[in-house]
């Protein structure tokens, strides 16, 4: 099961310094307990901030995740932001349902250099835009929101059937919106390579729901 953290700073109490250092230390929190992927999702920052905190995110992912031949060591993707993640070193990007296609983000990857490909995850919300995410080779496709979410009752939820069906695609799908510990399961019996989410992993100990989703 891959485990993919979306991080949301303004969620956590204080002040702007106060949620940055809550970021960070969670961040700590995910890479030590094995989190495959973070997310970096500040996108209300400008991007002077959002630099700033994407090479302290690295830093610590760096400092803490496993030796780099490790399967389970932690990536750091970027939200929608290829010029970050290539100033940064992080590991890729996230786009947008309506961002730049994957394919473009890795042109641009690589005239910056970089010998090792982006990578790549796009955020879905129908079996068509995975199978458009699968066509310019994404490695992911984030498929949202599958259940109901607590903080947006009023969203319609795709359910594991619209998920069902995006899994049959030819694309590696994560299932985003909702994700429990009591549900996760039914996202793996529905296709899905893993979870994506925000407050399972803001909100709880990451060992320990990391233990219980893979045990």
């Amino acid at each position: 099961m891959l485990l993919y953290y979306i991080t949301a700073r303004t969620q956590f109490p204080g002040d702007e310094n106060a949620r940055q250092r809550a970021l960070l230390a969670k961040i700590a929190e995910a890479t030590r307990g094995g989190v495959d992927f973070v997310q970096l999702r500040e996108k209300d920052l400008p991007t002077r901030d959002l630099e700033a905190l994407a090479h302290a995110a690295l830093r610590i992912v760096r400092d803490y995740s496993p030796a780099k031949t490790d399967k389970r060591a932690t990536r750091l993707l970027v939200n929608s932001r290829t010029d970050i993640a290539i100033a940064c070193g992080a590991a890729g990007v996230h786009l947008r349902s309506d961002d730049i296609s994957p394919s473009e983000a890795q042109e641009i990857w690589a005239r910056a250099g970089n010998r090792s490909r982006a990578i790549v995850s796009v955020s879905c919300h129908s079996a068509a835009e995975v199978v458009g995410a699968a066509s310019e080779h994404a490695d992911f496709a984030v498929f949202a929101p599958v259940f109901e979410k607590k903080d947006a009752p009023q969203s319609n939820p795709a359910g594991l059937d619209a998920l069902r069906e995006a899994c049959r695609q030819n694309i590696r799908v994560l299932a985003l919106g909702g994700i429990t510990l009591q549900n996760a399961c039914a996202c793996l019996d529905a296709g899905a390579v893993g979870v994506a989410a925000i407050r399972l992993f803001q909100e709880n100990d990451v060992a320990e729901v990391v233990r219980r989703l893979r045990g």
